[in-house]
């Protein structure tokens, strides 16, 4: 009697414990819950951390985040309004706002996501097929560059740099969340933010802009190169110019000091010539006697001749 006595306690006290734990759940911080009853929701969502109750055996509890979730979309091939092709790739922020609107309709995050493909892809869509490229690219405030860098570009690219910018990338991506948000609450789903996060042209597109970049910048050095050798000729010109006036400014005054030198010579040869005109002969005789004569040539003289007059005149005596 005793046995099942005890028996029954140990099982009587399993069956509360089960009970218990089946009456109790707990929610983490950041999460919120729903209770779900024969497949339905009950009650409001519960979005407190902590422990909370719950009918043992027949409810069960969906939770869900309650922070900030992302969305990546697929990068899309789409034209603009100017019929160019480009990649555009977005992204979103969004957070479930209505737990139980959003079990009923999207059922879980992966449904959310499928959903917000859908919605977002075709505003995106929408608005960059009515938008020109340079609104994309650009924002609002964008301002034309000065003078001096319009100076290296392109007469055709200089229209397109110049042109005033109505809506501009911000205006465009809040128009995308404004769009969104009217459709996207039925879920339970608040959309909070959407950024275009990356813009490129489609790769046929984009070869033609890389050709004509390389184009661009041919020309600009081309027109680099040619005023650099415009540059380098004046400067050879000008260089070549002061040299011949210094070589000529060089040689008058070579000419000049040597006019100088050998006027000044003769003055001295002369002044020394009329105080003994008689041994200025006498020497200038002496040198020529020192020079050599051109072995290719005769030179005939008479016995009579003045030139060994100094030598006839010599005493071999002294």
């Amino acid at each position: 009697m005793n046995f099942n006595l005890k028996t029954g306690i140990i099982v009587l006290s399993a069956l509360i414990g089960v009970l218990l734990y089946s009456s109790f759940y707990t929610l983490e911080e950041g999460r919120q819950a729903i209770v779900i009853q024969f497949g339905r929701p009950v009650g409001e969502p519960v979005t407190e951390a902590g422990l909370h109750m719950k009918l043992p055996f027949v409810q069960e509890v969906r939770r869900f985040e309650k922070r900030l979730l992302v969305w990546d979309g697929d990068p899309n091939q789409v034209p603009t309004k100017g019929r160019e092709f480009i990649w555009v790739d977005t992204t979103a922020r969004w957070r479930i706002a209505d737990a139980k609107k959003f079990l009923e309709n999207v059922a879980s995050e992966e449904g959310a996501q499928s959903r917000l493909n859908d919605i977002l892809d075709s505003v995106v869509r929408d608005q960059v097929s009515s938008s020109e490229l340079v609104e994309l690219v650009r924002s609002a405030s964008w301002e034309v560059p000065e003078d001096d860098v319009l100076k290296e570009v392109p007469k055709e690219r200089e229209e397109e740099l110049k042109r005033e910018i109505a809506r501009g990338r911000e205006e465009i991506t809040r128009t995308i969340l404004a769009e969104a948000r009217k459709i996207i609450p039925q879920y339970g789903i608040e959309l909070v933010d959407v950024r275009i996060k990356r813009l490129d042209y489609v790769e046929s597109v984009r070869e033609k802009v890389y050709e004509r970049m390389i184009s661009e910048r041919k020309r600009i050095a081309a027109q680099f190169r040619s005023e650099g050798e415009g540059r380098s000729a004046e400067i050879l010109g000008t260089m070549e110019k002061e040299l011949r006036r210094i070589r000529s400014t060089a040689y008058r005054q070579v000419q000049v000091v040597q006019g100088k030198a050998d006027a000044e010579a003769t003055r001295i040869y002369g002044d020394a010539y009329n105080k003994d005109p008689e041994f200025f002969a006498f020497l200038r005789t002496m040198e020529s006697y020192k020079e050599k004569t051109n072995m290719n040539s005769v030179l005939v003289l008479t016995t009579d001749s003045d030139f060994y007059q100094y030598v006839k005149r010599a005493n071999p005596g002294e």
